[in-house]
């Protein structure tokens, strides 16, 4: 076992059943054993006890006027806040809570009774108007076995004439944006390992040939690199695009990876540290619950194994 693996061993259940399923040859039930440890204890447990009246910081997208927090925040409080119930289910998720466990199940219950979108108080699983919005409450609504058809009906109608989707549709725009088609897509995908249909998967093939063609990082128009932040990797994204996220989502379809990944595969291959690591690069500013990480241009745990993961199955599939 290298010397990286063993460090993200360390690391809290939620990272360590992942390290076990993705990196290592550990028994399904070994996986299994550690991953029940999630919602039990560590940062799942902390998350799970951080709720309150059936939802978190007293509101869906943002915390609640009159909410204040039991603890100590940590992070930028001139931020976009990521304390509320959809930043957190999407944590939950990207820790991989068990969505059967009894503390999961009652969590959602109280989310599905009780908590209201701000923009007019539709209930949570009904979505709001927001594409990358409305894409995060597709993708933990499936994980957590929520009906979110309507919210998905709703994508597919307004998915652009290039393949993709945009939270300025509505004020005119008809170009899409890599953040709203990467919100969108990662909640369309969790949907289809629900059962889907041929509709969902026509839809998120024609999002997912909107980021290839552009190499995931790249203007179609000129080649040149859309955006120097996608290329710095931030863990939880929120509703941030970047190259690793992107690769992180072709990863999770499995079979063989696209010949247009190559560039942002290079991209991550480049920024691995001469001790096997890779670094937390590009927090996004807001107030979180807790931190999860040592801080910017620090060594990341999630980034390594998000990074090292990608880079296996890639190179698997090489000569």
């Amino acid at each position: 076992m290298s010397d990286v693996v063993t460090w993200l061993l360390d690391g809290d259940p939620a990272i360590r059943w992942q390290v076990l399923r993705d990196l290592t040859d550990a028994s399904a039930d070994e996986v299994a054993r550690e991953r029940a440890r999630v919602a039990g204890t560590g940062w799942g447990r902390r998350l799970l006890d951080l709720q309150s009246g059936g939802q978190w910081a007293g509101g869906a997208c943002f915390p609640g006027r009159d909410w204040r927090a039991p603890q100590p925040l940590v992070g930028d409080p001139d931020g976009q806040p990521w304390t509320a119930t959809l930043p957190t289910l999407r944590l939950l998720r990207a820790l991989g809570v068990d969505p059967a466990d009894p503390a999961v199940r009652a969590a959602v219950d109280g989310v599905r009774e009780h908590c209201r979108w701000e923009y007019a108080g539709e209930p949570f699983f009904d979505g709001e108007v927001e594409p990358c919005i409305n894409g995060g409450a597709v993708a933990v609504g499936a994980y957590f076995g929520e009906d979110v058809e309507g919210i998905v009906a709703r994508l597919l109608g307004e998915q652009l004439e290039d393949g993709g989707w945009n939270c300025e549709a509505e004020n005119g725009s008809t170009r899409s944006s890599f953040h709203s088609t990467m919100c969108v897509l990662d909640g369309l995908r969790e949907y289809a390992r629900t059962g889907g249909s041929l509709a969902v998967s026509a839809a998120a093939q024609r999002g997912e040939t909107y980021l290839l063609a552009r190499g995931l990082f790249r203007r179609a128009s000129t080649g040149a690199v859309v955006d120097p932040q996608w290329l710095q990797f931030s863990f939880p994204p929120q509703w941030h695009y970047d190259v690793l996220w992107g690769l992180e989502h072709f990863r999770s379809l499995g079979g063989t990876p696209d010949p247009r990944l190559a560039d942002a595969v290079r991209q991550v291959r480049d920024k691995r540290q001469a001790d096997g690591t890779w670094l937390l690069e590009n927090t996004h500013p807001g107030l979180a619950h807790f931190e999860l990480e040592d801080g910017d241009g620090r060594p990341s745990r999630w980034n390594t194994l998000r990074a090292l993961r990608v880079l296996r199955w890639h190179d698997a599939a090489r000569p």
